[in-house]
C-alpha cells in the first residue's frame, strides 16, 4: 500500500531536520503589462483598472518564492523598448506578458528583442464570463485577453523568438497557474545553472563512453563553469578537518542516518565500523569545505584507486558527505558525470529531488524496475530513514567504505537523463512514472521500486533506445512539463520515452 502524502512530508520534514539546505538564488522574474494607448482618453479609469490586474498577477508570483521586477505598463513603442531595455539592465531570468487587453504587437516585440530573456504571454481574463445584460465596451475591453495572442506570437516568430502562451484566468484557475508556476520553477532552475560552479574531481570512469564530455560545452549551452579540482584539493581540507570538527560531523551523521544489522548481503555488506565512521566524517567535513572554498553548487567525481593509496581511500570515503550535500542543495555525481550533475541539479531546483541513478535488476512478474546507484542519493527524497552500511568492496571500483542505502518516497516520480547528440548538442531524455512501496535489496545501495509505461520491458528498451548516458536523475512528482520549459530557455531539444 503507497503511503499517503502526508506520512510522505512527515518523513521528509524529519529527514530535512538533520541538515541545512544552503540558500539558492530566486529566480527574477519581469513583468509587465501590454495594453492599447488609444483607450486610455476613450475610457477613463480601464488604465488604471488593468494596472490592478498587473500588481495582482504580480502578488500572486510572489507566492513562488521569486523576485518580480516590474516594468509597469506597455501601451506603444517606446514604452515597450524602455521595459526591453530595463529587463536587460535588471538581468532577469524570465519575462511574464500580462495580456491585459488588446495590444499592438509592435509595443510588445521591442521588449522580447531588449529584454535578453525568454517572453511568456499570460492572457488571464479577470472574470470567468462577462454578464451580457449588463456589458459595455469597456468591460469587454477588460475582457479582451485573448485578442492579441494570435497577433504577438506571429510577430516574435518573424523576428526569430521563441514564446510560450497561456490562456485562462487571473482567479481561482489551476490550469493556468500551474504552467506559470512551473514557469517560474524553470526561470529558477535556469539561474541555477546561468550561474553555476561545477567541480570536476578526477575524471570520468574510464571506459564509460557516454561519460566522456567537453566541460566547454556546458559553458556554451548553459553558462556554467565547469572548476577543475584536485586531489590534493580535497586531501589538503580533509587532512586540516579538526577532532572537533569531525565529532560534530559524526554526531550529524548518526542523527541523519540509520545503521541497521546485516541483511542477506552480509558477506559484502555488513556493520559500519568505528574506523570507517572516523573516516567519512573526517572526509564528509573536508568536502564541505572544498565546496566553500571553490564556491561550488555541484560536483562531480571519480578516481580509480590504486593498492590502498590515500587517494583511493578519500574517494572510498566521499559517499556519505556527498549524500548530505546533494540533500543540502549541492548535486554530487560519482564516476565523474557532469552530464548527470547538471541533470540533478535541474531536479533539484524544481523541488524534486534527483538522486543519482542508473537502471538496476527488475521484477517481470510485478513489472516494475530498480532505479538507483551505489553510492551518493538525494536522502531527502527518501521514503525512510536512510541506512548506512560498511561494504568491504565497491563493485567495479576500488576501496571499501561506507555506503548509503535508501529508496524514494511512493508516488510520482521523474527520471531526466542529459545527454550529447551526435551534433555535439546536449539534449534531455525524461520519463513520468511511479514509485511503489515495499523492501529493497540490503545491498548498502539507493534502489527504488519503479514502473513505467506501457510496461516495464517496453520502458526499458525505449529508454535504451532514446540516447540517454546510463545514468539518470530520479526525482519526486509529475515534472516533464516543467523540464520542457527548462529545456525551451536553452534550446535543448527533449525527449519523452514514457508518452
Amino acid at each position: 500500500m503507497l503511503k499517503n502524502q502526508a506520512e510522505n512530508d512527515t518523513i521528509t520534514a524529519a529527514i530535512m531536520n538533520h541538515t541545512t539546505r544552503i540558500p539558492t538564488a530566486k529566480a527574477r522574474i519581469g513583468v509587465f503589462n501590454a495594453g492599447f494607448g488609444r483607450y486610455w482618453p476613450q475610457f477613463p479609469g480601464l488604465k488604471e483598472q488593468l494596472e490592478a490586474y498587473r500588481v495582482e498577477f504580480e502578488d500572486k508570483l510572489r507566492e513562488f518564492d521569486v523576485e518580480v521586477v516590474s516594468a509597469g505598463l506597455v501601451d506603444d513603442v517606446d514604452s515597450g523598448r524602455r521595459a526591453g531595455d530595463f529587463f536587460a539592465r535588471e538581468n532577469v531570468d524570465l519575462i511574464f506578458c500580462s495580456v491585459t487587453t488588446y495590444v499592438q504587437s509592435a509595443f510588445v516585440l521591442p521588449v522580447a528583442q531588449r529584454g535578453k530573456a525568454f517572453i511568456v504571454l499570460a492572457g488571464l481574463q479577470p472574470t470567468a464570463a462577462m454578464n451580457i445584460e449588463t456589458v459595455t465596451m469597456f468591460d469587454q475591453l477588460a475582457h479582451d485577453n485573448s485578442t492579441s495572442l494570435p497577433e504577438i506570437p506571429y510577430a516574435l516568430k518573424r523576428a526569430g523568438l521563441a514564446t510560450d502562451v497561456i490562456f485562462g484566468m487571473l482567479r481561482d484557475d489551476p490550469r493556468a497557474w500551474t504552467k506559470i508556476k512551473e514557469w517560474t520553477y524553470a526561470a529558477k532552475a535556469a539561474r541555477a545553472l546561468r550561474n553555476a560552479r561545477i567541480g570536476l574531481l578526477g575524471h570520468p570512469l574510464e571506459g564509460m563512453l557516454d561519460m566522456n564530455v567537453d566541460p566547454t560545452s556546458f559553458t556554451v549551452a548553459f553558462g556554467a563553469h565547469v572548476e577543475w579540482i584536485e586531489m590534493g584539493d580535497l586531501k589538503k581540507r580533509v587532512d586540516d578537518a579538526t577532532p572537533m570538527e569531525v565529532s560534530s560531523m559524526i554526531d550529524r551523521i548518526e542523527e541523519f542516518f540509520a545503521f541497521p544489522e546485516p541483511g542477506s548481503d552480509s558477506q559484502i555488506a555488513g556493520k559500519v565500523t568505528n574506523e570507517s565512521l572516523q573516516m567519512s566524517a573526517r572526509v564528509a567535513v573536508g568536502l564541505e569545505k572544498l565546496v566553500a572554498d571553490y564556491k561550488l553548487d555541484g560536483l562531480a567525481h571519480y578516481y580509480r584507486g590504486l593498492n590502498g593509496n590515500e587517494d583511493e581511500q578519500l574517494i572510498a570515503s566521499m559517499i556519505v558527505g556527498a549524500s548530505l550535500l546533494t540533500a543540502s542543495g549541492i548535486p554530487v555525481a560519482g564516476e565523474g558525470d557532469l552530464k548527470n550533475c547538471v541533470a540533478m541539479m535541474m531536479m533539484d531546483r524544481i523541488d524534486s529531488g534527483g538522486s543519482f541513478s542508473e537502471l538496476h535488476p527488475a521484477n517481470f512478474n510485478e513489472d516494475f524496475i530498480f532505479i538507483g546507484h551505489d553510492g551518493p542519493g538525494h536522502v531527502a527524497i527518501s521514503s525512510q530513514q536512510p541506512q548506512l552500511r560498511g561494504l568491504s568492496l565497491y563493485h567495479g571500483k576500488f576501496g571499501h567504505g561506507v555506503s548509503v542505502e535508501f529508496k524514494v518516497k511512493e508516488g510520482p516520480i521523474t527520471i531526466a537523463g542529459l545527454t550529447v547528440r551526435e551534433n555535439g548538442k546536449f539534449a534531455l531524455i525524461a520519463a513520468e512514472g511511479e514509485s511503489l512501496d515495499g523492501p529493497i535489496p540490503a545491498t548498502g545501495n539507493t534502489n527504488t521500486r519503479c514502473r513505467f509505461r506501457p510496461d516495464m520491458p517496453t520502458f526499458v528498451e525505449r529508454w535504451s533506445e532514446s540516447g540517454s548516458t546510463h545514468h539518470c536523475a530520479l526525482g519526486i512528482g509529475k515534472q516533464i512539463s516543467t523540464l520542457r520549459k527548462i529545456a525551451r530557455l536553452f534550446d535543448l531539444e527533449v525527449q519523452v520515452v514514457s508518452e
